[in-house]
């Protein structure tokens, strides 16, 4: 069964333009594997987005992890650490603590401003997909909507993303598993995040830990 993804009617992605660097020159040198950004949200001020909104939700560093709070329905918050690569592999730790498994929480890769990013995610009660907003308009790739897994562990527990942003090809593989490999052109470089969305319930919380960005 494919769930039609409708959400992200609001997007609040936390892209300061003036804290993006364009890291991909001086990354060509570096080898295959190497981590070129890590945060296990041990340090309140390494640099992540917060925010405080009582209808939308709150963004922050909590008790070493950083905790995303989604109010209201089909609603979406996303923080980002202020770097720009082009090719990358992303991954995290994320746990589902409140809420509903009607949820959706992942990564974001190529994030050029709040309507051009692509975004992995997966839902609490085991569905995974791989998509892109461009110029405000969303759209899945490789599927109609998320698709199930058994691969997913569902919820309130720990999953662990790994994503790819390599040339066309975009990846997503979930606790070791691969679960979606599709290839689409329209950005090339941006900044990576994290997200966490609501649908038909009206609160979602999710813990992020172990960010890496890593040289593929």
């Amino acid at each position: 069964m494919v769930r039609i993804v409708s959400i992200i009617i609001l997007l609040i992605f936390f892209l300061n333009a003036c804290q993006l660097s364009s890291l991909t020159a001086s990354f060509n040198e570096t080898p295959s594997g190497a981590v070129l950004f890590q945060d296990d949200f041990s340090d309140p001020s390494s640099g992540w987005k917060i925010t405080n909104d009582f209808q939308l939700g709150t963004m922050d560093y909590f008790d070493n992890f950083f905790r995303i709070q989604v109010l209201g329905q089909y609603n979406l918050l996303s923080s980002d650490p202020g770097l720009e690569f082009k090719d990358v592999q992303i991954e995290a730790d994320m746990i589902k603590v409140i809420g509903s498994s009607d949820d959706m929480f992942g990564l974001v890769c190529r994030a050029v401003d709040p309507e051009n990013y692509y975004f992995f995610v997966i839902s609490s009660d085991g569905y995974y997909g791989i998509g892109k907003v461009i110029a405000g308009h969303q759209s899945m790739l490789g599927s109609q909507g998320l698709l199930p897994s058994e691969i997913i562990l569902q919820g309130k527990t720990k999953n662990h993303i790994h994503v790819e942003c390599v040339a066309e090809g975009l990846k997503l593989i979930v606790n070791g598993q691969e679960l979606a490999q599709v290839e689409d052109t329209d950005l090339n470089t941006g900044a990576v995040g994290i997200l966490a969305a609501t649908m038909q319930d009206d609160e979602n919380v999710v813990l992020f830990d172990n960010f890496s960005v890593i040289n593929p």
